[in-house]
């Protein structure tokens, strides 16, 4: 078991086709997003037809062997422990309905952190990789879709708080539940 108070140390990798066996480990494993293998806000009309975990993960396969971004991996002593899902907004169905342009945008729409590792910083490691990231494939504006740490729901995608220290700002809510939070990022240095 882990000690909380002492700060966890990730090394981060994309997914892609060299590290979806390291996805495939992590999601499946006990205590995993195993039913869902973060397809929620990705499934087409046609796969969100198909809701069991198998269909789910054909369904993420196939984005990774087609070459989508479409988040990373935390690694604690070589062994994936954590997710984030950071892909363009585009490649997510609708998650606003202010009708603003993909065009530049990245989404954070989900965090996934194995139970021990939980409350030792490895999302807020995550959420600075992910910036990295978004930044690295030319994204001006990183955008999530936090709750409160009261909401009954839509907790995987993370919390007001630490979009608020990482310079997020709210720019709207989504439902009830949703903050719209955005971050602006300046280009990667050369």
């Amino acid at each position: 078991m882990n000690d909380r108070r002492t700060a966890i140390k990730l090394t981060f990798r994309e997914v892609d086709a060299t590290t979806w066996p390291d996805f495939e480990r992590l999601f499946a494993a006990r205590g995993g997003p195993k039913s869902c293998w973060c397809m929620l806000w990705r499934a087409t009309a046609d796969e969100a037809r198909r809701r069991d975990g198998a269909s789910r993960r054909a369904a993420m396969a196939a984005r990774v062997r087609a070459g989508m971004p479409v988040g990373l991996l935390g690694y604690h002593d070589g062994e994936p422990v954590a997710w984030c899902s950071i892909a363009p907004r585009a490649s997510y169905r609708r998650l606003v309905s202010d009708g603003s342009p993909d065009d530049g945008v990245w989404s954070i729409a989900c965090f996934f952190v194995v139970r021990p590792l939980r409350g030792s910083g490895v999302t807020r490691q995550l959420l600075a990789a992910a910036l990295r990231l978004a930044r690295r494939h030319g994204a001006r504006v990183v955008e999530a879709y936090p709750v409160d740490a009261d909401s009954p729901s839509y907790r995987f995608m993370g919390f007001v708080p630490l979009f608020e220290a990482a310079g997020f700002r709210e720019t709207g809510r989504e439902g009830t539940r949703r903050h719209v939070m955005r971050r602006e990022l300046r280009a990667p240095m050369r």
